[in-house]
């Protein structure tokens, strides 16, 4: 894989940096916010894999939350993609929730999308096999992301029972199926069998989970997409009916911003850390 480091910061006694990398499953350039914690000089340290929301890059999440200083303290690398394929040869559409910045995590099926629009492998398979052939990242890793990118995190645990230690999410689409972007994205990516849909939904794929992995959402009671986006009522009640272990926390005043992100990211980084250095 070629590789290409592209940015490199002193932060909390460790290092973010930025790298650009070919990316055989998505057919186009990457780049990769990565940032190793001090232990990590010492010693393979876990990692934590983190998924943006609509219209990001992997800068929103590396100069936003301040997640950082409790990598640090934690001894966590965090790995934060890009939300899609990039690059003039890729697809793209008009609007912000479709195309590039709106990967949505899944392998798409259908034209014009199927030839580059395969996040689900990249972020299951190939970015893993790239970061943890580091030798400063061992093999122990958790899942967590934001808006789309907790839609993401939540569905990839779901359907990888045993390959990550524990997943977290902030104000996650819940249920892709029901809500008007899952219904876009998946009607372009995946077509109109709603079966495809159900294997990418969270609300679906708890009823049916093989490992009852922890969940962890947080969700602001503020945010402007709470009800007509987001619905985490259908989450908490999909997981009571299926015995899942579901903590989920309503945060009063609290909006879909990156303010939200930056007072939580402390709490999560902690729950992480529990199962990763278990």
């Amino acid at each position: 894989m070629t590789t290409e480091r592209i940015e490199h910061r002193a932060c909390f006694g460790g290092w973010q940096d930025v790298y650009r990398h070919r990316s055989e499953v998505l057919g186009c350039d990457m780049t990769v916010g990565v940032y190793f914690p001090p232990q990590a000089e010492q010693e393979p340290c876990p990692v934590l894999y983190w998924l943006s929301g609509l219209t990001c890059t992997e800068q929103n999440f590396i100069t936003k939350a301040g997640a950082q200083r409790y990598a640090a303290e934690h001894g966590i690398i965090l790995v934060a993609p890009d939300t899609s394929p990039r690059g003039d040869e890729v697809a793209d559409a008009d609007g912000y929730d479709l195309g590039k910045g709106a990967g949505f995590y899944v392998n798409a099926t259908q034209a014009p999308w199927a030839s580059h629009y395969r996040m689900y492998d990249y972020i299951v398979d190939e970015l893993p096999a790239w970061i943890e052939a580091d030798p400063a990242a061992n093999d122990r890793r958790a899942i967590s992301g934001h808006s789309m990118g907790g839609h993401g995190a939540l569905t990839i645990a779901l359907k990888n029972p045993g390959r990550y230690r524990s997943v977290s999410a902030f104000s996650p689409i819940v249920a892709p199926s029901q809500v008007p972007w899952g219904e876009k994205a998946f009607t372009a990516y995946l077509g109109e069998d709603r079966a495809a849909w159900r294997a990418h939904d969270t609300v679906a794929l708890v009823a049916g989970a093989q490992e009852r992995l922890p969940l962890l959402v947080d969700q602001g009671d503020a945010d402007e997409f709470l009800r007509m986006q987001l619905k985490p009522e259908l989450l908490q009640a999909a997981a009571e009916a299926a015995g899942h272990p579901l903590t989920l926390r309503l945060q009063p005043g609290y909006d879909h911003s990156y303010y939200f992100i930056a007072s939580f990211i402390g709490d999560h980084i902690a729950y992480h850390a529990k199962a990763l250095h278990r």
